[in-house]
């Protein structure tokens, strides 16, 4: 079930960076909810798969995917500058959960656990 295709798309200058970002959202394992959350702040959503969405804007790209008896799993290319902002959104979630920021050599940079 599509969700939402009217917000931004991701920036062509996005498009071509590869996953650098990755993480767990505990204690939920619905991921439609998740991804209406963002759509409510304005993203975009669609499904991709059985149970996964794909959720974006014009700075990033999620994969949601569900992890058996764990969690969700999110995965795919943020803006480095906005990997705080990207944290702001999980935050309003209410749930526990850790992103990591990797660079071009998949050197870990950042990483947040709430």
């Amino acid at each position: 079930m599509d969700i939402s295709d009217e917000g931004q798309k991701l920036d062509p200058e996005w498009v071509e960076v590869g996953n650098n970002v990755c993480g767990v959202l505990r204690g939920c394992r619905d991921v439609a909810a998740v991804a209406q959350h963002f759509v409510r702040a304005g993203w975009s959503s669609r499904s991709s798969s059985w149970h996964g969405y794909e959720i974006e804007n014009s700075w990033c790209e999620l994969e949601a995917d569900p992890i058996e008896g764990q969690g969700i799993l999110l995965n795919g290319v943020v803006d480095p500058q906005r990997f705080d902002e990207l944290g702001n959104v999980l935050r309003r979630l209410g749930l526990s959960y850790s992103l990591e920021l990797y660079n071009g050599d998949e050197t870990l940079v950042r990483e947040i656990q709430v």
